[in-house]
C-alpha cells in the first residue's frame, strides 16, 4: 500500500462545527517529513496558526494546533484527521477534534486539499 505523502499540500476548510474557529477562508498548508506532518494556516477568523501531527500507521494524523484569532486570543486543540483519497486523488480530510483552551468543546470538521 502507498502511504499518503502530505508535503507541500495545500487544504481549505469545507465544513465545520459551530464552535470551531477555522472557516472557509482558512487556508492550510502542511510540510511532511518521516513520520511527522507541521504546517501552517490563516485566514477567515484566523491571524496565523500552526498544526503539528504524528502520522499514524493508517495515515491519519494525531494532531495539536494553536493559533491567533482576529480577536487576538491564543487558542489551542487537539484533533484526528482521517483522510479520504477523492476520484481526483485530492486528499479529504475527515477531523474530529476539541478545544484544549477556551470551552474545551469538541466539534468536527473536514478539510479538503486545493
Amino acid at each position: 500500500m502507498d502511504r499518503i505523502n502530505y508535503n507541500n499540500r495545500l487544504f481549505k476548510s469545507i465544513s465545520n462545527s459551530d464552535n470551531g474557529e477555522v472557516g472557509s477562508q482558512t487556508v492550510f498548508y502542511y510540510f511532511h517529513n518521516l513520520d511527522v506532518v507541521t504546517g501552517t494556516y490563516s485566514g477567515g477568523k484566523i491571524a496565523f496558526g500552526q498544526i503539528m501531527a504524528k502520522v499514524l500507521d493508517d495515515d491519519s494524523l494525531d494532531m495539536r494546533y494553536q493559533h491567533v484569532n482576529t480577536s487576538g486570543e491564543i487558542m489551542t486543540g487537539k484533533c484526528l484527521s482521517t483522510p479520504e483519497i477523492l476520484p481526483n486523488g485530492k486528499i479529504r480530510l475527515h477531523e474530529k477534534w476539541q478545544w484544549t483552551s477556551g470551552d474545551f468543546s469538541e466539534g468536527e470538521s473536514i478539510v479538503e486539499e486545493i
